[in-house]
């Protein structure tokens, strides 16, 4: 019995290191993990959570295991959350016992798009709020330029695993002083417009709603790490939006 709760001990762990590190919300990583322990025949599952490490406590027959993992940022990912969800679901409808609960985790990887459709997605939605703004076809066609050479910087310094906060830096820098160029050869009917369009893809707007959630039921401490990091990469975006306007003296909306 002991080697059994042991297993479970470690699926249920490593089931929420999987949400949180894949972005989700801490009510539903506690939640699910509760799920998948009562659904595996545990007496209490207790869970304590934090912005990158998880410790999990479960009581079967009067013996108690307890089990603490780190959960590294792997980038926002809703297919893995999803995946992990479905696990639990069979779980509670008695489809999968807990070994084949484990086989199903550990054969989930990340799916993600073809990079060049996103590229093309992050360019069309940036250069679309340019046009919403009051921009002609040439301020659409220069900030989705922008944009799009943008993602591209990102996605490889992003591969590099270099910090985030200096890739925020470094994308900003680049979608902005690719975007002025607009401003400074008169490009289009409004030409600042770019600069601020393009560099939209960059708002954390993930990591500041999880925040919020997060102090809304009752996760503080948590939302309040997701909270900061969300805004160290707002300032990150900023200094390079900042560097590159200082580097070709060219202020868009500013002046």
């Amino acid at each position: 019995m002991e080697s059994k709760q042991r297993m479970i001990s470690r699926l249920i762990a490593q089931a929420g290191q999987m949400l949180l590190a894949h972005g989700a919300e801490s009510a539903l990583v506690g939640g699910i993990m509760h799920r998948i322990g009562l659904a595996a025949g545990m007496d209490e599952v207790e869970v304590s959570l934090s912005s990158n490490s998880l410790v999990v406590t479960t009581l079967a027959d009067g013996h108690c295991i307890t089990t603490a993992r780190r959960c590294a940022d792997r980038g926002i990912n809703m297919w893995v959350v999803t995946e992990v969800q479905r696990t639990c679901i069979m779980m509670e409808k008695g489809i999968f016992n807990y070994k084949m609960a484990q086989d199903r985790l550990n054969q989930i990887s990340p799916k993600r798009y073809n990079r060049w459709l996103v590229v093309f997605m992050i360019g069309l939605s940036c250069a679309s709020f340019s046009h919403l703004q009051g921009g002609d076809w040439t301020i659409f066609a220069v900030t989705f330029i922008a944009s799009a050479c943008g993602m591209i910087v990102r996605q490889e310094v992003g591969h590099r695993h270099f910090n985030p906060m200096l890739n925020f830096a470094v994308t900003a820098f680049v979608t902005t002083l690719i975007s002025s160029q607009a401003m400074i050869y008169g490009w289009g009917n409004q030409p600042f417009i770019p600069m601020a369009s393009a560099v939209l893809m960059l708002v954390p707007g993930f990591p500041l709603i999880n925040s919020v959630a997060d102090i809304l039921k009752g996760y503080i401490n948590t939302g309040i790490a997701r909270f900061v990091m969300a805004s160290m990469l707002t300032l990150a975006t900023c200094l390079g939006i900042v560097g590159a306007m200082t580097v070709m003296n060219v202020w868009g909306w500013v002046s």
